[in-house]
């Protein structure tokens, strides 16, 4: 199969880990429902501007696993809020394999909302719940057990964005890359003054061959203003 976008001719969407049966076991019953989201990634992801070209021949590894990583750090009930949800990663994954949780995907473009509301009608997730809007317009007004965020921000900048819709003992779970640790050095202060405990840095991995993930984990201890 190949998929056509009129600005770019054809892309290539061979995926070396499409149809490895180590992937069903991997996410067992949630993995019919993550199939058909990559799969509809890659007929509609380039064309709607949700994914680059290049991507698409990598979904599974790059983007798929790696959002998949997140999920062992998270409750699995109560109320999940994902950053910055974009194209769903990783929030759709999240809610396929945290069925009993609630799974806010908050995002402030309405393209963007209406493609993870297709998303979760099209695959059946109840427990999802999208709305658009930033970090900073709930403030005060929704509050979760965790919150996730990839490829949103600065550790910084996300601990300001984070932070309030946590409660107390709630759980920051960002995926980072090569520079988690340097991150977390940088945005320390920031994490202490807003009631944030010791960041965690953790390299979680999924299958054999795919690259390994970084992931920063903090618990909001204390509850304090932000400004």
């Amino acid at each position: 199969m190949t998929v056509t976008v009129s600005d770019a001719g054809s892309i290539d969407d061979s995926d070396p880990l499409d149809g490895d049966p180590r992937l069903s076991t991997f996410f067992g019953s949630a993995y019919p429902s993550v199939k058909a989201f990559r799969d509809l990634l890659v007929r509609e992801g380039v064309l709607r501007g949700l994914v680059g070209p290049r991507e698409v021949s990598r979904l599974w590894s790059r983007h798929i696993l790696n959002s998949a990583a997140v999920v062992p750090f998270l409750p699995v009930s109560g109320r999940i809020i994902d950053l910055g949800s974009g194209a769903g990663l990783p929030g759709i994954v999240v809610a396929a394999m945290r069925p009993d949780a609630e799974v806010v995907l908050l995002e402030p473009m309405e393209r963007r909302t209406d493609w993870l509301s297709e998303v979760a009608a099209e695959l059946g997730l109840s427990n999802v719940v999208v709305h658009r809007g930033r970090a900073q317009d709930v403030q005060g007004a929704l509050l979760g057990d965790a919150v996730t965020a990839r490829a949103v921000a600065s550790l910084d900048k996300l601990y300001r964005w984070a932070f309030p819709l946590l409660r107390q003992g709630g759980t920051l779970v960002a995926l980072k890359g090569g520079k988690a640790e340097e991150e977390v050095e940088a945005a320390r202060h920031v994490g202490r003054k807003l009631g944030g405990g010791q960041a965690e840095v953790i390299t979680a991995s999924t299958l054999e061959g795919v690259e390994e993930t970084r992931v920063v984990r903090v618990v909001r201890e204390a509850v304090t203003s932000v400004r």
